[in-house]
């Protein structure tokens, strides 16, 4: 570790900028720091108590120290009273669940029957199980006579029967909503015909394929509660949403009115720029390599643990999570033995029990530093931490902000570290912190019109009840064509009441809204059967193969094998010195054009295709150090996918006249289709995760050049149409960005990637350029 962890003071620095110089000043960090951003404190508005609001649930909120609610509460609580669907988008630890909360509560009171029977009912809808138990804990805290329970995949039979039969506020997610809510909806018909709100929380999440789903659903369960007489009002929240009112509009299909000012006090933020050094070993290609972020994140985790500095590290993956985590421990126990005892790490996969037992250690103070994925970035309320990092940038600045929100709860000052990876997006952002600090979170990118999402939903909604002619405005304007293809297909039936579903599967089955390629597969321990935990079906390929090593809470396992039809992977204890990466080849075809445009000769064009993968082999690669030390061959089946994508050929006659050569071509169009991706999420709602590309010197579809940009979700997510509109700009950054780096011949902060399934060759950094310039007509 670079100058070694610091001594432990604990006395805790004066301000946070001040605690950023003491991280900087570290001998041998010379130069990491590239940036600092100080936002000011912020005073807090106050408005008084609501007339209605039930005088027991004011006294609750008031034993809980809230004197008076903010003013963005109160705005928010008095439309959502008044009946007025409503989006609360307010920073985060804003108090957004007091604003709905209050008039909910308050709605449970006033219309409690004799005997204390239900009168009214609310439904809460979270995107993960941690945020509802959170949730369900604060309303607990209120100590009202409130019967509110969760029903999520963690509940045992009889709690989620007792929801259904007893629960005046139930605490969920949009899946057990589609799948038992919404299917069995007869057995809960006097919870649903009493829905008085629906909470959607963190409605940023839903973006892509996943807010194309969760839209349907709340489509269907709002035909759902109109049957038995309700019409509940939404209260959507989120901290980090542009154009809140036409993304919640979009979501629930109907109007709804936005509540943006933020009235809640805030400490000064400090968000420091980081760039970890180029190491002196090389990579691929004999390219340069920056230090992991990984590593440079554990070594100023364990600083800040060793000065008293509750943090929360972001890691990018599991394994990664895993292994700061191990590392951060390991660097303290050098200093102090007692030391590595307040870190852990978080990510999914792990049993719910170990999750909650996290959580909670994390709140009481019991941890001081955690490693964790994406898994924490959501609305947990983890009062007292005062940093968090961030290794590597997390794909779109509404995350950035949500993930840095984590610290400075209560109006406490906050610091955040973006730890750049070696990658061309994180490169360009901490190099231009203006690209951050000084634009708006990105809009909200989803298609509920995607027919592989409307297609599932229509015939789950006509399972659940007959579809009819005045139902289908609600699912957007080509919901009867859709209809109408799924009639002719066999799984819908014309009768005079309507369309009904004919199939004898359960239509919910159809939709996976999450997009995960099916179900998890659960890695199983030789010999005891135990489930050790679980990896999803659409990452097992690259993850979970016969002869991959796999990190679970600090502990390397060998897979023995897979099974893909049970989906099961039988791991093994083991240690080994090596870790294991996939490699995978990516064939497309064109489907359809959609539109295109045409540049100095060029063509740009936006459409349907068809993208087949398979995992073929894996590489050993020691650790540390990361030399190959050999490939071996899989046998897995391909996995196919028609998506949307972004696509541009140049001809032959054009590439001829600005002097590239054909020996040229495939690494010049490899390095602009790689850095490319890694630019894309500037210009559109999406991680480059989300996201692949194709690229080769002479297309069969096209007869010419073409590069690809596609989707990595069926039917597409509205990412590469956003980058078929922005396409100029996004070109042009891409080309300045590979032309601005530093490297020689091309490196990972310029147009490697380390998705790349033929581990990065050929890459041509000039080829890409002269390539680019040709394109945009500078050539």
């Amino acid at each position: 570790m670079d100058g070694g962890v610091q001594a432990a003071v604990r006395t805790g620095p004066r301000s946070m900028g001040e605690l950023v110089g003491r991280l900087a000043a570290v001998p041998g960090r010379e130069g990491r720091l590239t940036h600092l951003e100080l936002l000011p404190r912020r005073e807090a508005r106050h408005l008084p108590w609501p007339d209605w609001a039930a005088p027991e649930v004011v006294t609750a909120f008031e034993r809980r120290g809230v004197r008076q609610p903010w003013h963005h509460q109160v705005l928010a609580a008095e439309a959502a009273h008044a009946g007025q669907h409503v989006v609360l988008a307010t920073g985060t630890a804003s108090g957004k669940s007091l604003a709905y909360q209050l008039p909910a509560l308050t709605a449970l009171r006033e219309a409690r029957g004799d005997r204390g029977r239900r009168g009214a009912t609310v439904l809460y809808l979270a995107p993960t199980k941690a945020l509802a138990q959170d949730q369900l804990a604060g309303l607990q805290a209120l100590d009202l006579d409130v019967r509110v329970t969760t029903h999520d995949g963690d509940s045992s039979r009889e709690q989620r029967d007792w929801a259904r039969d007893h629960a005046e506020y139930v605490l969920s997610n949009p899946d057990m909503l589609h799948r038992s809510l919404l299917p069995g909806h007869a057995r809960w018909a006097r919870f649903l015909g009493s829905l008085a709100y629906v909470v959607v929380d963190e409605c940023h999440h839903y973006r892509g394929v996943f807010g194309a789903h969760v839209a349907h659903v709340l489509r269907r369960l709002r035909r759902i509660c109109a049957a038995y007489g309700a019409h509940p009002t939404f209260v959507l929240a989120s901290a980090t949403v542009a154009e809140p009112e036409v993304a919640a509009r979009r979501l629930i299909g109907d109007d709804v009115l936005a509540v943006t000012g933020d009235g809640s006090p805030r400490g000064e933020v400090a968000l420091a720029m980081w760039e970890p050094p180029l190491g002196p070993g090389h990579g691929e290609n004999g390219a340069p390599v920056r230090r992991a972020a990984s590593s440079e994140t554990a070594d100023l985790l364990a600083d800040l643990v060793a000065e008293g500095v509750r943090t929360l590290a972001f890691v990018r993956s599991r394994r990664g999570a895993e292994q700061v985590a191990m590392t951060t421990a390991a660097l303290l126990a050098e200093v102090d033995p007692a030391l590595p005892a307040p870190v852990a790490s978080y990510r999914g996969g792990y049993l719910p029990e170990e999750r909650r037992a996290i959580e909670q250690a994390l709140r009481s103070g019991e941890l001081s530093g955690l490693a964790a994925t994406n898994a924490l970035e959501l609305g947990i309320d983890i009062s007292g931490l005062d940093a968090v990092l961030m290794a590597g940038f997390p794909g779109t600045r509404a995350a950035l902000w949500q993930q840095l929100g984590r610290a400075g709860r209560g109006a406490g000052d906050a610091l955040g570290v973006l730890v750049a990876r070696d990658d061309p997006l994180d490169t360009y952002l901490v190099t231009h912190p203006e690209a951050i600090v000084d634009q708006p979170v990105e809009a909200t990118v989803f298609d509920p019109s995607n027919p592989y999402v409307l297609g599932p939903h229509l015939c789950a909604a006509a399972q659940e009840r007959p579809l009819t002619e005045a139902d289908l405005a609600l699912f957007g304007p080509t919901a009867r064509e859709v209809v109408d293809a799924l009639t002719e297909g066999g799984l819908l039936r014309r009768r005079p009441r309507g369309w009904f579903w004919t199939d004898r599967r359960r239509a919910a089955d159809l939709a996976d809204i999450r997009s995960t390629g099916g179900s998890p597969v659960q890695l199983v321990e030789a010999g005891t059967g135990r489930v050790v935990g679980t990896v999803d079906a659409g990452s097992a390929h690259g993850t979970a193969h016969a002869g991959a090593v796999y990190v679970h809470r600090g502990e390397s396992w060998l897979v023995s094998a897979l099974d893909l039809d049970e989906h099961v992977a039988v791991i093994e204890r083991a240690e080994p010195d090596y870790s294991t990466s996939a490699r995978e080849v990516t064939d497309i075809s064109i489907v359809q054009e959609r539109e295109h445009r045409d540049w100095a000769g060029c063509r740009l064009s936006f459409g349907e295709v068809d993208v087949t993968h398979q995992v073929v082999s894996f590489l050993k690669r020691r650790q540390p150090g990361g030399d190959v030390l050999g490939e071996e061959p899989l046998d897995l089946p391909p996995r196919s996918l028609r998506t949307s994508a972004v696509w541009w050929t140049v001809p032959e006659d054009v590439l001829a006249e600005a002097g590239l050569a054909e020996r040229d071509l495939p690494g010049a169009a490899h390095a602009a289709e790689h850095c490319s991706i890694g630019l894309l999420p500037l210009f559109a709602t999406c991680d480059r995760w989300d996201i692949g590309g194709v690229s080769t010197a002479v297309h069969p579809d096209t007869g010419r050049l073409t590069v690809f940009v596609y989707d990595g979700h069926p039917g597409g997510a509205g990412f590469a149409e956003r980058g078929f509109h922005a396409a100029r700009a996004w070109l042009a950054a891409t080309r300045d960005t590979i032309r601005a780096c530093a490297c020689l011949e091309g490196c990972p902060s310029c147009i490697q990637s380390p998705k790349c399934g033929n581990q990065n060759n050929p890459l041509d950094k000039d080829g890409a350029v002269r390539l680019l310039d040709v394109l945009l007509g500078d050539g």
